[in-house]
């Protein structure tokens, strides 16, 4: 029998990182750019036959090559990657995978929480997770017309306060999801504060985590979509799927959502909700941008400001909350962190 080695790959292994890519092409995928963890199964040779990944709490990137498919080494590799994050404290895990392997991965104990036909299936390692999420939403269910917003809010501006207020005054509950996900420069914990601070004055407004469900432009898997437009589109139908379920626990027949008159992938992304929810018998309403000194606000030019200490060009962009939060001793870590980045704008 075969000796095969599973071992980790390092940055710094250009020759093994290259052979990986090879792999994963010639099984008409290629290496996502968020991950935070890469194995390799290497032969006697030491050539790649086999890799899998891992980003966060999700799992990516798996290959074996053909020339030994029905050795059961893709079980092999997912059962390493599990095995990494149990040992991180990671117990609940989630992955993106194309429709035809989603049997497999069933077998594996993940099980579905939304699909985009044809494209790709989301799953998650707990039976119940998207379920007893549901439930735990239903709870703040109200009576009436009820609307939705989703927002990053990195961080809350008085753009995104407008949104809120707009959304607010159209119907009896509005149910706000901040992004839970850590991929920001503003980490979540202060994201959720300051969101809830600056929507305080309006009593119809319910705030809630996203969750793992609601995930990121920034960390949506890419790997195994051909091409830019191909992953905005499965994100914005993947997003649409969950998002659906969601509606349909609280009873929600409207989305806002902000125009984005610079961004071509919010702007796409908003065109295919505005296609989409319809047919799940749900409203998409695109809010036109608040404007300071003739400009849209928007959260990058608000980290532009706080990079380069701009104070009185911010207190024209954000609440007094998210203002008197920057100006306090609570917030420096989160300023040091802005600083330090690069580039700010797309982050």
């Amino acid at each position: 029998m075969s000796e095969y080695t599973l071992t980790q790959v390092f940055p710094g292994d250009k020759n093994t990182l290259a052979q990986i890519d090879a792999l994963l092409q010639r099984e008409g995928i290629r290496r996502d750019a968020n991950l935070d963890y890469i194995c390799a199964l290497l032969d006697e040779e030491y050539r790649v036959i086999g890799t899998g990944s891992c980003f966060g709490n999700t799992l990516r990137c798996f290959a074996v090559s053909s020339d030994h498919q029905g050795e059961g080494l893709l079980n092999q590799i997912i059962t390493h990657l599990i095995e990494v994050q149990c040992a991180r404290g990671n117990l609940h895990l989630f992955l993106y995978t194309k429709v035809n392997s989603a049997r497999f991965f069933g077998d594996l104990g993940f099980y579905e929480i939304a699909r985009v036909e044809d494209t790709l299936v989301f799953m998650e390692n707990r039976r119940d997770g998207f379920g007893s999420y549901l439930r735990a939403l239903e709870k703040t269910k109200t009576a009436g017309r009820s609307a939705a917003l989703v927002m990053n809010a990195n961080p809350f501006t008085l753009g995104h306060q407008y949104l809120v207020e707009t959304a607010a005054a159209a119907c009896d509950t509005l149910h706000l999801f901040v992004v839970s996900e850590d991929a920001s420069l503003v980490p979540f914990a202060v994201r959720k504060k300051l969101a809830a601070e600056g929507v305080k004055h309006l009593p119809n407004v319910v705030l809630h985590d996203s969750g793992p469900y609601i995930i990121s432009n920034a960390t949506f898997p890419s790997y195994f979509l051909k091409d830019e437009a191909a992953v905005i589109d499965g994100h914005a139908r993947l997003d649409l799927a969950v998002f659906t379920k969601i509606a349909k626990a609280l009873n929600i027949t409207a989305r806002y959502v902000g125009e984005e008159p610079t961004s071509q992938v919010t702007g796409l992304y908003n065109k295919i909700m505005a296609e989409q929810l319809p047919k799940a018998g749900i409203g998409c309403v695109i809010v036109p941008r608040k404007q300071a000194d003739g400009r849209a606000i928007s959260a990058s030019t608000v980290r532009q400001c706080l990079q380069s200490g701009d104070w009185a060009a911010l207190a024209k962009l954000v609440p007094e909350t998210t203002l008197d939060y920057f100006r306090s001793d609570a917030a420096k870590p989160v300023l040091e962190t802005i600083r330090q980045a690069g580039n700010v704008v797309h982050y």
